[in-house]
Formats: structure tokens, sequence, C-alpha cells
């Protein structure tokens, strides 16, 4: 038998003690050094052979590791020289023809040739001998090795405990280097070097140092991780999970979906045309979304928040229709009358036609309600091509509601402003704010100041949310607010409107509307077509007058709702029945049997003219009323009593009156101490209604003046105008309802303020028609003008009024001359 001869014999100086020729096993990636059991994996033909050769000749194997782990087929350079001879313990064969074998090592031993063999490779070996000589050095060292390899089983929790206990008992140095080796997590070539190392003293001071360096860098792991641990946060720590999810999808080539989410969001931003201030924060908020998980909490409040910076309008216009003969025609569809703010609007188009950076109008309708302000919105916006966008500010109390939470509320949002920006889709919408003067504040904030903000044309460009965090431009929307009353609306926000007041409907304006627009909308949502119901004019004006009681046509609505339905069940039955149909005349004996007898009635004159009884004008928020306030005196102590469910101005309206008719007592005929010794009682009937306002004035002077005079108040003569100390008649608001409920009640005659006498033109000619206005600016001329008087230019011109009154037995009033006493009967002079 031949053998080939290595001439690179790495241990050359190490002494051999014995040959031998045996199979050998190629190692990948492990390195068995003598006193250590192994179990092995080995699915390679050659090395299969190798152990069968060895189990069936019950010989040794060479054991020895291969300098590349890669090779498939090594051959004799790719196998290191030094190995170690290792015996079978247990061998089995596994279903995938892969064989596991337990082997131990035993000896040190060094190739000296390879022997020819196709089936598995065949070495020549050489024992090789380890002298050692215990000194004192190396007892040492020994004990050196030990100490340090327990701190090293400490730092590594993959060393079980038990090791220690068991090399305590080892004092070879050669085999305690062996055992402890094993157990290092060291690189295959320091493995190696001390496998080829048979110097025992050699050996432990190569692996000292090496453990040294080992434990060096556990110690530094273990402050890492210390340290990591502390700072790491539960999302911090969900992160690492998920990245390590990641990364095995990624190996199992599934999707990432998280990061081909980013990857569209980025995509929409640079899509989006935002301004610089909002793209800088949105693309460092996709940042922070890329270094989170997407699991975490935090993920989906920043998710959220990219959201809304992505879908609300920041550059996206609809073109304006300027169009004013199609602008007019919408209009008037829509909404019959308005002719005030349908000019305002037209105007506000024509602008729009020559200036195209016009900044948005803010329009404030007030009036009564169902006058129809949110329709109107609604069509202003149809007309000019625009979206609209409606929010209440009914019960609006938090400023957060305006303006947004900040992002550190959990559930926090943008306010209803961002909120109906993102609705609308566009940066110009028409903005309809309802119900502005239903707001209210609290400890939250006050909301109409947050609106300050919104409708002024020099702040709004820069609108701050608290959500967005960034600036929004509203300067191109045009916002249009409704109210019921200007009286709760701050003034500082009211400055910023443009208030357009809306007043209530007249008869024949009801009317119209009744006929060209609510009865063909109810007709056509009852099912109903125009062949099958006919509301008579007579009908019409019933429901108008004795249904509904109201400045607009919402529950005029309702009334010819609850008449169709009543037809719509009429025409059902007849068709079940088999009977021929036919037109349903809507007449008044139809109103009174199917919705019963009339539900308002109109305050209306008095037949006759009486003493302390006057037609006095009020304005409601639903319209007009005519109000007739009553003042009766008898005996007593200068006592003033004043009922009706009166507000505060208005009781002081009655004593300013009071007072104004005393300073007046030696002009009327009455005694220095006539008000000392009687009792004066002011009545204004349903007293069930809240009463306020100062326009009652005149009216309560005249009821006061009609009683301690005794001269009755013209039947067919109403007023309304707020008195001061001096007489003078104020200017006072709502002067087309009042005229309206004066004309209704039977009225002829109408005494008003000097001061609104150019609002005449405003009123309709349908009102003015069969009304004579009489301006007014003092108390005296009322008295004048509403007594019933012989020589009125006379009257407050003498101390006697005895031959001024005109006798009639029904007014009760004195024919004696003189002075009226406290009881009512003249005094000679």
């Amino acid at each position: 038998m031949t053998t080939r001869k290595n001439d690179e014999k790495p241990g050359k100086d190490s002494k051999a003690i014995s040959r031998h020729q045996i199979p050998l096993l190629p190692l990948r990636d492990v390195i068995i050094f003598p006193h250590m059991v192994v179990p092995l994996f080995v699915g390679r033909e050659k090395s299969i052979n190798a152990l069968e050769e060895a189990v069936n000749k019950k010989t040794d194997l060479f054991l020895v590791a291969q300098k590349q782990a890669g090779t498939v087929n090594p051959t004799e350079k790719d196998i290191y020289q030094i190995g170690t001879i290792g015996t079978i313990l247990q061998i089995l064969k596994l279903p995938d023809n892969t064989v596991k074998v337990l082997v131990e090592g035993k000896k040190r031993a060094m190739i000296r040739g390879f022997v020819p063999n196709d089936r598995f490779m065949k070495v020549e070996v050489d024992e090789l001998a380890e002298g050692v000589d215990i000194t004192v050095e190396l007892e040492a060292m020994i004990r050196s090795l030990k100490n340090i390899f327990e701190s090293y089983v400490k730092l590594n929790k993959r060393i079980p405990p038990e090791m220690l206990m068991s090399i305590s008992t080892v004092d070879d140095p050669s085999r305690l280097a062996d055992i402890i080796v094993a157990h290092l997590n060291l690189k295959l070539e320091d493995k190696q070097a001390i496998l080829e190392l048979t110097d025992a003293g050699k050996r432990l001071e190569r692996l000292l140092a090496l453990m040294q360096g080992e434990i060096e860098i556990l110690q530094v792991e273990k402050r890492i991780r210390t340290r990591v641990k502390k700072q790491m946060e539960k999302s911090q720590k969900e992160y690492y999970l998920n990245e390590q999810m990641q990364a095995i999808q990624k190996e199992l080539g599934e999707k990432d979906e998280f990061k081909a989410e980013i990857m569209s969001l980025e995509k929409q931003v640079r899509a989006k045309k935002m301004s610089k201030e909002a793209t800088e924060k949105v693309m460092r908020e996709i940042k922070k979304l890329r270094m989170m998980s997407p699991m975490s909490a935090e993920a989906t409040v920043v998710r959220n928040y990219i959201d809304w910076l992505i879908t609300i309008p920041w550059s996206e216009l609809t073109d304006d229709k300027i169009d004013l003969s199609m602008a007019q025609k919408v209009l008037d569809e829509d909404h019959y009358g308005l002719d005030e703010v349908k000019e305002r609007i037209l105007e506000y188009l024509a602008v729009r036609s020559l200036n195209e950076n016009k900044k948005g109008s803010i329009l404030c309708f007030v009036g009564p309600p169902g006058v129809g302000k949110t329709s109107l919105a609604r069509s202003i916006a149809k007309a000019m091509g625009r979206k609209f966008v409606r929010t209440s500010l009914g019960g609006v109390r938090d400023e957060a509601e305006i303006r947004g939470h900040r992002r550190t509320y959990v559930g926090a949002l943008p306010g209803k402003v961002i909120q109906s920006m993102k609705k609308a889709g566009t940066a110009n919408p028409v903005f309809l704010l309802d119900e502005v003067d239903k707001m209210s504040m609290d400890f939250r904030g006050d909301p109409s100041s947050a609106l300050l903000e919104v409708l002024d044309p020099e702040q709004n460009h820069n609108f701050g949310d608290h959500y967005l965090e960034v600036d929004y431009d509203l300067s191109k929307v045009m916002f249009i607010l409704t109210a019921n009353s200007l009286y709760n609306i701050p003034k500082p926000l009211l400055d910023r409107m443009e208030v357009i007041m809306i007043s209530g409907y007249t008869e024949i304006e009801k009317y119209n509307i009744a006929r060209n627009y609510l009865i063909p909308k109810q007709v056509a949502e009852n099912g109903l077509v125009s062949k099958q119901i006919d509301f008579t004019d007579k009908a019409l004006n019933g429901i108008i007058r004795s249904y509904v009681k109201e400045s607009g046509v919402r529950n005029t609505e309702r009334v010819i709702a609850t008449v169709c339905r009543k037809v719509a069940r009429q025409v059902v039955l007849r068709r079940e029945k088999k009977r021929p149909e036919k037109q349903l005349k809507i007449t008044v004996d139809w109103l009174e049997k199917h919705l019963g007898p009339p539900k308002f009635t109109a305050t209306m004159a008095e037949e006759k003219s009486e003493i302390g009884l006057v037609n006095g004008l009020a304005w409601t928020e639903v319209g007009g009323d005519m109000l007739q306030i009553e003042c009766t005196i008898f005996p007593g102590k200068g006592k003033i009593t004043i009922t009706g469910k009166l507000g505060e101005v208005m009781q002081e309206s009655a004593q300013a009156a009071l007072s104004f008719i005393r300073s007046r007592s030696d002009r009327l005929g009455l005694e220095r101490d006539f008000f000392e010794k009687i009792d004066i009682h002011i009545h204004v009937p349903e007293g069930s209604i809240p009463k306020d306002g100062p326009s009652a004035g005149v009216t309560m002077a005249t009821a006061i003046a009609s009683a301690v005079c005794k001269i009755p108040v013209k039947r067919n003569v109403a007023m309304t105008g707020e008195i001061t100390l001096r007489g003078r008649v104020l200017q006072i608001g709502g002067l087309k309802e009042k005229m309206l409920a004066a004309k209704i009640g039977g009225v002829d005659t109408i005494l008003i303020p000097k001061q609104n006498a150019p609002d005449l033109k405003k009123i309709g000619k349908d009102i003015l028609k069969g009304l004579t206005v009489i301006p007014v600016d003092s108390a005296d001329d009322v008295l004048r003008t509403a007594l019933e008087l012989k020589n009125p230019a006379e009257f407050l011109k003498k101390r006697t009024i005895a031959d001024d009154i005109v006798p009639t037995s029904a007014s009760g009033s004195q024919q004696s001359s003189g002075t009226i006493s406290a009881s009512g009967e003249p005094v000679a002079h």
C-alpha cells in the first residue's frame, strides 16, 4: 500500500506516538476537540461511506475541519492538516437518506498522507503526543482560566451553569483547555489554532487571551442591552418585533403593505399642490411614520393627520359662472321676492367678472324663521356654480368646535371649518354658517371669538386650526351667515359682516310663494298630480291667516303637506273602490272639516273707541303683532302696576311714559297732587308671552293720558315709537312687519317716528295701500292725533280741556269745564 506524503506539516515539532490509516470525515463550520462528544448530521455520499467503513471494520475516524464550509467535494488542499481521532458512539439512518452520528473526540492527530480510495477519503495520521509539565506558572494559568470561564458563563447565558461544576474537578490542563474551548463562541480559525497547539501551556495562554477579549465584548453587549432596555418603551418594542416580522415577510416573498402605503402617501403629496409650509410638515410626518411600527397607536394618529393634510383642498378651485342673466333666473326660480338680497348677489358676481382677485364676501342674512335664509344660500351657490357646504352653529359653546383640538388629545379632529372644507372638496365654496346667533360660551372658551379670524378678510388667508398646525387659506371662500336676531351676536363679530335684513313675508307674498312653489312641491312629494287637487284662493288665504302664525312659510308648507296627504288618502280609497277619479277642490269648508276650526285669529281693532285702550305695534321673531295696551286708574296712593310678563326695557318705557304725562299735568288740566291720589295699572294682554323692547313707549303714554283725562283713543289708530322724558319719539325697527300687523288688524292710520319715514320707500305698495302713515317726532303730536278731540290743534296748549273733549256718552267723557280731580270730577276755578 502506497501513501502520498504531504509536504506541509503543521505541528512539525510535535512528537508522533503512533500512526493509523483510518477513514476521514470532513466537517463544515465545526471543530471537534478531544474529550468532546458531538452529534453530527452527515449527508455527503463519501462521508456516509467513511462512516460505514469505520462501523464495519470497527475503526476510528479522523475528524477534521474544512477550510471553506461551502466546498461540497473537498480535496486535500481544502482540509486542515491537524484534526481529532474520534470514535463512533451511535449511528442512525434518517428517512431523508442522511445519517445522524454521535462521535467522541479522543486524541489530536496530524495527516501524514492520503490513501487512495474512490468510495471515501482515507488518510494516514500520526497521533500527537501532548507533553505536560505541571509548574507553578501553569497552575496559576489553570486557576485564572477557571475564574475567567466562570465570569464568561455569567455573561453568556447559553452555557449551562452546570459546566462550572464539571470543570472544577478537572486538573489536567490539556483536558481543561479542550473542554472550555468547545463552549466558547470563537471563529473557526481561532479554534483550529488552539487545536494545533500541542503544548498545554501555550494552549492555556492563547485561550486566556481569547476569553478575555470575548468577556470584554460580552460586557459591552450587556451594557448596551441594559441601556436600550431602560430606554425602550412599548412602541419601540413593537417596532423591533415588527421589523423582524417585515424581514421574515421579505424572506418569504410577501408584499410589504406598510411601505407600499408610505410610498403611496409620498406620491399623493408630490401630486398635491399644497402650501410650502404644509408640504414640509407632511413630509416630516411621513418620515416619522416610516420609523414607527404600523401597529402602534402613535402611527394611527400620524396616519390620520397625514390624511387630513392631503385630503383638504389647497388649490382646487371651481370656476365661477359669471352670467348675470342666468344667475337672476336661478334666484327667481328658487325664491319669490327678496329683491335686496338678489341685487347684492348680482353685484358680487359683476365685481367678480371685473376683478377675479376680489376676496370672498361675508354676508349675514337676518330674519325670522322660515323666510328662506338657508335655501337662499344654497341658491347663491347654484347661481355661482360653486360647491355648497353648511355648518350649524346652534348650541356650539366650545372654541375647539371652530379651531379644532390639538393632536395631544385622544380622538382629536379639526374644527367644523376645516371639516366642512374637506367635505366641499374645493377652496372656494359657498360656506353657510347657520344660526350664528344661537352660539353660547362656557369655561371651554368663546366660539364667537374664534370666528373673528374666520370672518375677517384681512386675517383668514392664514387661518390657524389647532389640529392642522399649519396656516390654511380661507380668503377665497364666500361666507354666508344666518341669524334670527342681531341682539345675541357680539359686536366685534357683527362688525365683520355685511348684514342684510330679510323681513317677514306679506300675505300677498305668502300667497304667491304657496301658489307657485309650495303647492307644486308638496303635490309632487305626496304622489299627486295637479289634476287631482285644486286650492281655491279663499282656502289658500285661509291657511295663511287662520292656520299658521309666522313670518316665513315653513308652517304654511306643513299645512299644505297635511292637506295633500289627506287628499292622497282619498285618492287611494277611490281607486280601491274602483270609483272614477275627480279633482278635489280645497275650500274653506273643506279645511274646517279636515283640519278643524281656525287655530289663530289676528288681533283686531275694537269696534268702538275706548278710554285707556290703545293699539300698539310690536315686532317678534315670527313677524309683526298688534298689542292692545290697556290702562286704568283708581283712587290710591300713587302706585303704578305693570303686568303682562314685560321685560325690563318695556317696564322702563312705562316709567318714562308716566313721567312724561306727569310733566304735562298742568297742560292736561290735572291737579298738582293728582297722581299722588290715584293708582295706575298698565296691562298688556296675552300675559303668558314674554314681551320686551322700547317701541311701546308712546303707546303706553297715550293709554295713560287717555285714562287720566277720560278721553277715548281712536279705534282705527295704531302706533309705535320709543319715548323720552321730554316727549321725543325715537326710531324703531321692524317697521314693515308692524305695518302689516296693523293692516291685518283693521287699522287704517299708523303713527310712526319721523326718523323712520325714509324706510317707507322700502315697503311694498301692497302694504301701504289703504293705510295712512303719519310720521311724528313728539308725543304731543301723538296725543293730538290719537285722542278723540274737538280741536286737536289747541290740545296741550291751555290748562283746561273740557271744551276740547268730543261729547259722546259711549266714551264716558266729562262735558263740564274746569280741572279734573283725582276722583274724576271737574273742579271749578
